[in-house]
C-alpha cells in the first residue's frame, strides 16, 4: 500500500517487492490450508468467504461457539466435575452406569 495524499492505494503488481510477494504467497497458502483441512460441510460454509480471516472466524464460531457459549460450557463441565463423587460402598463399575 502506498499513500497518495490522504488515501492508501494498493501497489500494482509491478511495484511489489520481495516482501510483498512473500506475503501474498503466505496468504494464498493459508487459504489453501483452510480449504484442505476441513470436511465437506465446513468447506461449503467457508467457500463463500472472501478472506482467510473471515474463513477462520466462521470456523471458530462453528467449533468453539461465541464467548458466552464457551463460558457456559466451561461452567457446566466444572460443575459436573466437582459433583462427580463415589458414594460410600459403591463399586467403580457402578459409578459409571
Amino acid at each position: 500500500m502506498k499513500k497518495v495524499g490522504d488515501k492508501l492505494i494498493p501497489n500494482t503488481k509491478d511495484e511489489f517487492d520481495a516482501e510483498d510477494i512473500k506475503k501474498v504467497e503466505n496468504y494464498a497458502k493459508a487459504i489453501n490450508m483452510l480449504y484442505c483441512a476441513v470436511n465437506l460441510d465446513d468447506y461449503l460454509k467457508i467457500s463463500c468467504c472472501s478472506t482467510a480471516k473471515e474463513m477462520w472466524d466462521k470456523l471458530e464460531v462453528t467449533y468453539e461457539g461465541m464467548d458466552q457459549v464457551r463460558e457456559a460450557k466451561i461452567d457446566f463441565l466444572t460443575q459436573e466435575y466437582e459433583m462427580f463423587r463415589m458414594k460410600e460402598h459403591e463399586k467403580i463399575d457402578d459409578m459409571f452406569d
